[in-house]
């Protein structure tokens, strides 16, 4: 083969590779990034695997309140669950939704203890010498220790308790402190509570009465950096339909 037509078949052949491997490219999605409230954690994880593009979604947890903060000064995320209704309301208001806010559940607050008890557990007992450190989310930025706060004042034992009070970043957190004895007991989210890891240390909590606090209202939405991220919108679909429903329904949120 002579040099000049080396060289135009050898362009050719690039030229097709190239164009394939751009092709290949070009059919791979992009993948989205959640930031999800720190509750979701096993509900989450439970609806990102039975979505049937899993692999495109990376889930980040924490707090509702420090999320809020992140997003609004643009931070990466394509989608963003809160465990107050109040922040996508808020993030509504600054233009920085590509969403209407999706209503996904209402939470519920409990007592739990790694210790069983045969007795339920009562807030009013919490100043009982049998527990020294008592786990809850840091209310400055997470809606479960808002609530939690507002419980023990309706109650009427927060000044009592105040000083055995432990703060997680999220009730995630704070759900580790108990679990891990770090804390003798914690006023955490019902969806922990039911998750396999404390299920297996004890079962048993107590439901705190919703009467004590304001509802924990949670909310979904897409933000505005993902407006036209087909991805985000095809997840945010997706949480919307029976099947993730059910998943929340196991993991004790109520529909709203």
């Amino acid at each position: 083969m002579k040099t000049e037509s080396l060289v135009v078949y050898l362009s050719i052949v690039f030229f097709m590779v190239g164009g394939f491997s751009n092709t290949l490219i070009a059919q791979r999605k992009s993948p989205i990034t959640v930031a999800a409230a720190a509750d979701l954690r096993f509900a989450m994880d439970s609806i990102v695997q039975i979505y049937p593009e899993k692999q495109n979604v990376q889930v980040i947890y924490g707090s509702s309140g420090k999320f809020f903060e992140q997003i609004t000064k643009g931070a990466p995320f394509d989608i963003y669950f809160s465990a107050d209704m109040d922040y996508p309301k808020k993030m509504e208001e600054m233009g920085k939704t590509a969403s209407k806010i999706y209503p996904y559940g209402i939470g519920r607050l409990v007592l739990w203890t790694k210790h069983p008890n045969d007795h339920p557990m009562q807030l009013e007992k919490l100043s009982s010498n049998e527990f020294k450190k008592i786990a809850i989310a840091n209310p400055r930025h997470a809606p479960y220790g808002v609530r939690a706060e507002e419980s023990l004042r309706q109650h009427g034992v927060y000044d009592a308790l105040k000083s055995k009070l432990v703060f997680g970043e999220n009730i995630s957190q704070a759900a580790q402190f108990v679990s891990s004895g770090a804390a003798d007991i914690g006023i955490i989210a019902l969806s922990l509570a039911l998750s396999p890891n404390m299920q297996r240390i004890n079962p048993t909590y107590t439901l705190i009465s919703e009467e004590s606090h304001r509802p924990l209202l949670q909310g979904a939405v897409i933000t505005q950096r993902a407006g036209a991220n087909m991805e985000a919108k095809a997840f945010f679909e997706f949480i919307q339909n029976e099947k993730v429903r059910a998943i929340l329904d196991y993991f004790g949120f109520e529909q709203p």
